[in-house]
């Protein structure tokens, strides 16, 4: 393969990792026991405010992005937008999706749920993998972690906190699910990336891809 084509693919298999992560998201949505910080806060707002879930994950992903400029004085990079936008859109499309309905018995609840963290960790993986720009979220980590100086699981914690805790209060849906997502997706995502790592390496003719952004 020419190298003519690599950034092209490049490309490509982010858009992949980004379709497959937000079906997972929706999986994680739909099973209706608690989901991820930033979806109890998205849910919370459409809870109080309506529009879409989808449409409340741009909007603050523009909010987040708009700080983390600030912080730093210096603007995003394209692949953050692209994530922003793009996980949105796909979010609203799979959730318009009939088939998928919030299953009746608990145990098929938490069955989606850990199928949606399990397809949501090879999606991040996948699109980290392209090395093509960290998400919104990321930005925001890293220029605290820039600002502060502060170890970055610190910056992380406090922040999937407060997120956590603006999202309940909105009426957003905090369950166990949501300490099962909290606990196993960074294990998920830690199993899948080097095996998205490997795969696009050799789809791209190379032995490794940088990575600049580690989640959505």
């Amino acid at each position: 393969m020419t190298h003519t084509y690599i950034p092209w693919l490049r490309w490509s298999i982010y858009f992949a990792g980004l379709l497959v992560m937000s079906f997972g998201i929706v999986l994680t949505i739909k099973a209706d026991v608690g989901c991820a910080p930033w979806d109890v806060l998205h849910i919370g707002l459409q809870r109080q405010f309506g529009l879409t879930i989808g449409a409340w994950s741009i909007i603050v992903g523009v909010g987040v992005l708009a700080v983390s400029a600030l912080l730093v004085r210096r603007l995003p990079r394209l692949g953050a937008f692209l994530n922003m936008v793009t996980v949105g859109i796909l979010i609203d499309v799979w959730m318009m999706i009939p088939q998928l309905k919030t299953p009746e018995w608990p145990l098929e609840q938490y069955a989606m749920l850990m199928t949606g963290i399990i397809v949501s960790g090879y999606g991040m993986g996948l699109y980290i993998s392209a090395g093509v720009g960290a998400g919104p979220r990321d930005s925001l980590m890293l220029a605290l972690t820039e600002l502060t100086k502060w170890k970055v699981a610190y910056i992380r914690i406090g922040m999937e906190t407060l997120v956590l805790l603006v999202g309940w209060l909105l009426g957003g849906p905090v369950s166990f699910g949501t300490l099962l997502f909290c606990v196993t997706i960074g294990s998920v995502a830690g199993l899948a990336l080097p095996q998205c790592r490997k795969m696009t390496g050799r789809l791209l003719g190379t032995t490794s891809v940088h990575v600049q952004g580690v989640s959505r």
